[in-house]
């Protein structure tokens, strides 16, 4: 873990939104932006898309960002890869230390293989990045678009036989992540509404997005 406090103040900031548990959050920010995702109650999982705002065909790249940092896991330092190769935003602080890269995003075909049928219609973050995409259609966007994305704040370890578990979060009430925009950036959130595992100690709770434009 890398934990980095930041020096800017949210005071200062050009915008702040409080993001509902299960409402979703979409927004571009410009090259050289700061944005600030704070975790207000703990234990929250934020799961995050992230676009070139020019070309929305150009997007984040779990793969290309986990080779070439040789982590499976983001912190401070870790500049986040599009799947063309290029430079799309870097974690500049990090008070909470470890961010998931591999656990995906919950949708209601996720929920029945894992849960059990009767949970197929629990509202999931696939639902919300939907509903973004549906009402904000400028962006062209479609549910091809929905591909893999970061989990800030939660708590994946890999096994020794190489599985997944979702475990109780790392993250405690006002933890944050903070990242500058290498490119004109698009992001999508869906802040978790997930009651099923520890991801959001089965409680989901609201997260604040802050921006400070350059």
């Amino acid at each position: 873990m890398t934990l980095t406090q930041s020096t800017l103040s949210t005071e200062q900031a050009t915008r702040t939104d409080v993001v509902d548990a299960g409402t979703y959050y979409l927004r571009p920010i410009k090259a050289g932006d700061v944005v600030r995702i704070t975790d207000l109650q703990g234990n929250q999982a934020v799961d995050t898309l992230f676009f070139n705002a020019d070309d929305p065909f150009e997007r984040y790249s779990a793969f290309d960002t986990i080779r070439e940092q040789g982590n499976l896991y983001l912190t401070t330092g870790t500049t986040l890869l599009s799947d063309l190769g290029n430079e799309m935003l870097e974690i500049i602080a990090d008070t909470c230390g470890r961010h998931d890269t591999l656990g995906g995003a919950c949708a209601g075909e996720s929920n029945t293989v894992r849960y059990a049928l009767d949970k197929r219609s629990m509202h999931s973050c696939r639902d919300s990045w939907l509903l973004a995409i549906n009402e904000n259609t400028t962006w062209q966007l479609t549910k091809r678009d929905l591909t893999h994305n970061i989990n800030f704040f939660m708590n994946v370890p890999v096994t020794p036989a190489g599985g997944l578990t979702f475990e109780d979060g790392i993250s405690h009430a006002g933890k944050y992540v903070e990242l500058e925009a290498k490119m004109n950036i698009l992001v999508l959130i869906s802040n978790c509404p997930q009651l099923n595992n520890p991801c959001n100690g089965y409680n989901p709770t609201p997260v604040e997005i802050a921006i400070w434009a350059n």
